[in-house]
């Protein structure tokens, strides 16, 4: 079954569908995706190596996970699916931190990242993480102050990490206590109720 993206127009209402094997190109249109941030009880973050023969930014240290909701699917159910598939981990009850988050991104190469991207956290203590190596190198736990810094400090990571990092640190030094973002703030083309 071919995976599809959902295009959003400017305003982040939905505009049809693209499969998601060609969307990556030097044109990426516009659309809608998420970002999550992995934290645990001791304050740390799961940070992940992106697999080294991804479309975009491979090898790259980022956030936990990313993807794309299926069309129709709620972003809640679509952090939860994609954690389970990039990382091996089960979670429930992801929280919105940026419900706004939008960056434009471009490869050495040409080619585009062009994403409505909301930015969910998710708590997790279980067992450690088994990478999908078709997606994700190498997950380490990193103490959130020091991961924060590292990007804040100029450190190479993706460019959505690079970008979403100085509005993840205006909510205060401790993940644990973030107020979580208002949903009225997330696009049109985004349901979430998996909480």
């Amino acid at each position: 079954m071919t995976e599809e993206v959902v295009l959003v127009d400017s305003e982040g209402n939905a505009v049809g569908t693209h499969p998601k094997s060609s969307v990556h190109t030097t044109s990426t249109p516009l659309h809608l995706a998420f970002s999550c941030y992995v934290f645990d009880g001791d304050g740390r973050v799961l940070v992940t190596e992106r697999a080294r023969h991804k479309n975009t930014w491979p090898g790259v240290r980022t956030n936990s996970c990313c993807g794309h909701p299926a069309p129709g699917e709620d972003m809640g159910e679509a952090v939860i699916r994609r954690l389970k598939q990039e990382l091996g981990i089960t979670v429930t009850a992801p929280f919105l931190l940026l419900p706004k988050f939008r960056y434009r991104a471009v490869m050495e190469n040409g080619v585009v990242e062009n994403e409505i991207c909301p930015v969910f956290g998710v708590r997790y203590d279980g067992p450690a993480p088994e990478p999908n190596p078709d997606e994700v190198h190498r997950a380490d736990w990193i103490p959130w102050s020091e991961f924060s810094r590292f990007v804040l400090d100029g450190g190479d990571v993706s460019p959505w990490c690079e970008e979403q990092m100085p509005l993840l640190v205006q909510l205060g030094d401790d993940p644990g206590s973030w107020r979580a973002g208002e949903e009225s703030d997330l696009p049109a083309a985004a349901t979430y109720t998996a909480r």
